[in-house]
């Protein structure tokens, strides 16, 4: 299942940030070659770099490829480090419930329910807004998927698969 959430999320990492390259080239092409710039492109690229900036970081918390201090883990023993790896999932989860779901589905709901529209683009704010929902969501997939992983290991197993 895991692989087939990262295949999904990758490839669709991959075309959004292939349409926000065109959008791009467009923009630049417009400007500097027909002396005339595309009203659209600049929109577009913010809201397909909110999409690929949440979604990325979505993916790069799954793919374990996210920054972090491992000063304290190092001085543990490896229950202790099993113990610490839970709880650090564990914080994240709670931000992420709190922050990226329900906070980002509320700022869905009400741009939704008021009718917010981009400027230009005239789309629903509440499509660009639901990403946050989305990556959430996804973040919250990767961490107790990972907390299943690590509770099912051996401190010995932990360590050795780190």
């Amino acid at each position: 299942m895991r692989d087939t959430v990262d295949t999904i999320t990758k490839y669709t990492l991959v075309f959004l940030m292939g349409l926000l390259v065109v959008d791009v080239v467009w923009q630049v092409f417009t400007r500097y070659v027909l002396g005339s710039p595309s009203i659209f492109t600049d929109e577009l690229a913010r809201f397909l770099l909110i999409w690929v900036s949440f979604l990325g970081a979505a993916y790069a918390s799954g793919q374990h490829m996210h920054l972090s201090i491992d000063l304290l883990s190092h001085r543990l023993s490896p229950a202790g480090q099993k113990k610490l790896a839970i709880f650090i999932h564990s914080v994240v989860l709670l931000f992420v419930i709190t922050v990226l779901v329900i906070g980002g589905s509320v700022l869905v709901y009400y741009t939704h329910i008021y009718g917010q529209l981009s400027s230009t683009l005239q789309v629903p704010i509440a499509y660009v807004y639901s990403i946050g929902p989305i990556s959430g969501l996804l973040i919250l997939y990767y961490k107790l998927s990972d907390i299943k992983r690590i509770l099912n290991q051996t401190p010995a197993e932990y360590i050795e698969n780190l």
